[in-house]
């Protein structure tokens, strides 16, 4: 089994809780790195790149958050684009039930799907083979 690695990125600590019960129960994943806003995540996705380290597999994205959101998020990331050697499969996980959210979502080609939380065992198998 390769290892892969996922993020959770939300500002919810409750959520990030039961997330990470949910992920280690899949068994899919060696290993589980969380955040409370977009900020602190990209600041890690600089630190992965000035030091050469693994990227993570998976991003669970949340939209709304503060300081930095999942949109601010994904502007970040597309700068940072041409610096990641590898790809990393971005997932909004929303309570979100706006339209606009979806769509917003769908017509970003860097996200791969939009699930509603909370995510479920065979959301994260889904994606983890996908």
């Amino acid at each position: 089994m390769t290892e892969k690695t996922i993020w959770v990125i939300d500002d919810d600590p409750i959520y990030q809780i039961i997330m990470k019960k949910i992920i280690l129960k899949s068994g899919l994943f060696s290993s589980i790195r969380s955040f409370q806003n977009g900020k602190d995540a990209i600041t890690a996705l600089k630190e992965i790149i000035s030091n050469n380290d693994s990227f993570p597999n998976i991003i669970l994205l949340d939209i709304e958050m503060p300081i930095l959101d999942g949109w601010g998020f994904m502007d970040e990331i597309a700068i940072l684009k041409s610096r990641i050697n590898t790809e990393i499969k971005i997932y909004i996980s929303s309570s979100s039930i706006a339209i606009e959210d979806r769509e917003r979502a769908k017509n970003n080609s860097s996200i791969l799907g939009y699930m509603c939380k909370p995510i479920s065992i065979e959301d994260l198998t889904k994606i983890a083979s996908a």
